[in-house]
């Protein structure tokens, strides 16, 4: 089992419900800014797991608009899955990234750290990719497996998988591998690279990035207290928080208050 660096502290779980998507995901950007500058006042360096699907890529063109005192080029960039697929592949998680953000503002090159393609410098070895990312984070971490991300941004599917952990595979199961390949993803493309979920538990804050109704029941198990197993996204927290970004409908199925 990977542990967390900080066993001490006291997590706090924080759910925030919106009017639409677009009030969730201007929040979102402007509480990043404060994460990622509050960790490079602390420890010079923050560590950020960037995520693609719609809300995810939405935040970072907010942030490509608008990133306050942000020094990017003190941004350590990680991404929680990618597909293993070209790399100019327009599915490509980093690609989306590079589009909406990466490439308007001033980040160090050897600081953004994309999973590799399957036209990369492993070819279509899809372990060896896996591997190699393993490797990545552990060079980069302080005495551990992988670094303790400030923040691990996560969307999350109508079933509840998140990155690329899918309900009662091996992937979600993994609990010693911090990074790990997929071959049958019931999402195409079925092959894939992921984090596990015990190399985002080790993440300070975790924040999960929901908007839809298709997502409602999803949220209500995790918020319930689901067996990973079946809701992966019921697996992943933060060391220090856990916050979720929803839209009204993806909070409808949660108890009123």
């Amino acid at each position: 089992m990977i542990a967390s660096d900080n066993p001490h502290l006291e997590p706090m779980t924080e759910t925030l419900v919106f009017d639409d998507k677009s009030e969730l995901v201007s929040t979102a950007a402007q509480r990043f800014v404060d994460v990622v500058t509050a960790a490079q006042r602390e420890r010079g360096v923050a560590h950020v797991v960037l995520t693609g699907g719609s809300n995810g890529i939405a935040i970072l063109a907010a942030l490509a608009a608008n990133s306050g005192e942000i020094d990017w080029s003190n941004v350590e960039l990680y991404w929680g899955d990618d597909r293993f697929v070209p790399d100019e592949d327009p599915e490509r998680n980093v690609g989306q990234a590079r589009d909406a953000l990466l490439a308007h503002v001033p980040v160090d090159p050897a600081k953004v750290h994309a999973m590799a393609a399957s036209d990369g410098p492993f070819g279509d070895d899809i372990d060896a990719a896996a591997e190699d990312y393993a490797r990545i984070l552990s060079e980069l971490s302080t005495g551990g497996v992988a670094p303790e991300f400030d923040l691990h941004l996560l969307g999350m599917g109508g079933e509840g998988h998140i990155n690329s952990l899918f309900p009662h595979t091996e992937a979600t199961a993994e609990i010693s591998k911090t990074v790990v390949a997929v071959t049958d993803s019931p999402k195409p493309p079925p092959r894939r690279i992921t984090l596990t979920l015990p190399v985002v538990n080790r993440s300070r804050a975790v924040w999960f990035l929901v908007a839809g109704a298709d997502k409602a029941e999803a949220v209500a198990a995790a918020h319930g207290g689901a067996d990973p197993a079946d809701w992966p996204c019921a697996g992943a927290h933060g060391t220090a928080e856990t916050v979720w970004f929803l839209d009204e409908a993806a909070a409808s199925h949660l108890p009123a208050d």
